[in-house]
């Protein structure tokens, strides 16, 4: 890969990511308009491990939060009183939203590196996705904070991110659309997305970077790799702030159009052959 490329994906990651139009459909789409092949074992742990630049990016933006709430969890631990807290019992419910996608992730690792990597699958997620953003906006009642969050909010917005899986779909925008139809208001929703995505994402990421290190160097080279991961991390900084600010005034809905016009266009180069599927 050359450098130029992984700065543009570097590029592509940092904004996507954290918006609800889909990082890894993107990525797909681009790394397929630039020839790589994302078949190609190195291609797609590439595309894992440059998400950790990203969720680097929200682990600065969230840092005080973060370093709050682990305070609060680790307190717990050894302190029974802490456990009335309510940073310690935010903490076990953003590790209990965690568990649904590491277990639905490793166990169908297979498919999601094989066959979901098809463009028809982002068109289809993209499309058929963007149709729940709306029913979410439109049913959910959005009268809850943060501070209303329970063990089924959280579980239920991990199995919503389960579904991010299929390219297309957009991990952001399922566990807002997730927490909108649990009745959260947008800015806790996306909130509640952000803490999510982060032990799910650095795990994916280190999984990759561990396990498929020899394909990376291979394939991608890591040089290129580490300047992706870079540029996704200065890139997620300014996406997060300016998505917050957003869904602080209007509906996710504003990304639907996007989406929509998206997944023609790439109907429309996959049925004229421009670009293949695979």
């Amino acid at each position: 890969m050359d450098f130029w490329q992984a700065l543009l994906l570097g590029v592509v990651e940092g904004v996507t990511e954290f918006l609800p139009v889909s990082s890894t459909g993107h990525l797909t789409i681009v790394e397929k308009l630039l020839g790589l092949s994302v078949d190609d074992p190195g291609v797609t742990a590439f595309t894992a491990v440059i998400q950790v630049g990203a969720i680097i990016g929200s682990i600065v933006y969230f840092r005080s939060d973060i370093v709050r709430l682990a305070a609060a969890w680790f307190r717990g631990l050894v302190d029974r009183g802490a456990r009335a807290e309510r940073d310690y019992k935010m903490a076990w419910l953003v590790i209990a939203g965690s568990i649904p996608i590491g277990v639905v992730g490793l166990l169908a690792r297979d498919l999601i590196t094989g066959p979901l990597r098809s463009l028809w699958f982002v068109v289809a997620g993209l499309v058929v996705w963007s149709f729940v953003m709306i029913a979410a906006e439109r049913i959910g009642r959005q009268d809850r904070g943060e501070e209303s969050l329970t063990l089924k909010d959280s579980l239920v917005v991990g199995l919503f991110q389960c579904i991010a899986l299929v390219p297309g779909v957009s991990r952001s925008g399922a566990t807002i659309s997730a927490g909108l139809f649990r009745g959260l208001d947008r800015v806790s929703a996306t909130r509640l997305s952000f803490f999510l995505a982060i032990p799910a994402l650095t795990a994916a990421g280190v999984f990759e970077a561990v396990g498929s290190a020899d394909d990376i160097a291979t394939s991608v080279g890591w040089g290129p790799t580490v300047v992706a991961t870079v540029v996704s991390l200065v890139v997620a900084l300014a996406a997060i702030a300016w998505l917050l600010r957003l869904v602080a005034k209007f509906p996710i809905t504003v990304f639907v159009a996007y989406r929509l016009a998206l997944a023609v266009v790439v109907a429309i180069l996959l049925l004229t052959g421009v670009v293949d599927a695979r």
